[in-house]
């Protein structure tokens, strides 16, 4: 059916895919940067080769990615030495650790154990919406009081 009463439907349809597709292109970024930042705080530097072994990919993917993230102006790279993040790659990797730390607390809450949480935080933090986002932090706070 094609009727005028459906487009908002299409429109509405639309525009939750649109955030998804934007979702997806931003988790990659977001999953690296988080990943740097926790490398140069536990071991004073992020190499390429220690990120391929955290991620599971080849250093040839990882290399693909710096070059993307430099591009988006959120590392920084030199020669023989290791990968920095900008001041946008740290606030980049400081909003998606909380976004992270939001998911998890709020699925422990609910009755979800820990491990559980974790590994799904992981998947949830890159589409959950701010409104969503600000729910869980409230339900998470009052089930702490």
């Amino acid at each position: 059916m094609s009727d005028s009463t459906n487009q908002p439907d299409v429109a509405d349809s639309a525009a939750k895919f649109d955030r998804i597709r934007r979702a997806h292109q931003s988790e990659v970024a977001e999953d690296y940067v988080e990943m740097i930042s926790d490398l140069i705080a536990e071991t004073g530097e992020a190499r390429t080769v220690d990120l391929a072994a955290r991620f599971g990919v080849t250093s040839p993917t990882v290399n693909a990615i710096i070059r993307r993230l430099q591009r988006e102006n959120l590392v920084e790279t030199r020669p023989y030495r290791s990968i920095f993040l900008t001041e946008a790659g740290q606030a980049l990797a400081a909003a998606s650790r909380a976004r992270h730390r939001i998911v998890r607390d709020f699925l422990v809450t609910i009755g979800v154990p820990v491990a559980i949480a974790e590994e799904d935080a992981e998947g949830v933090e890159h589409h959950v919406s701010k409104e969503t986002l600000a729910v869980f932090a409230r339900i998470t706070e009052q089930g702490r009081l």
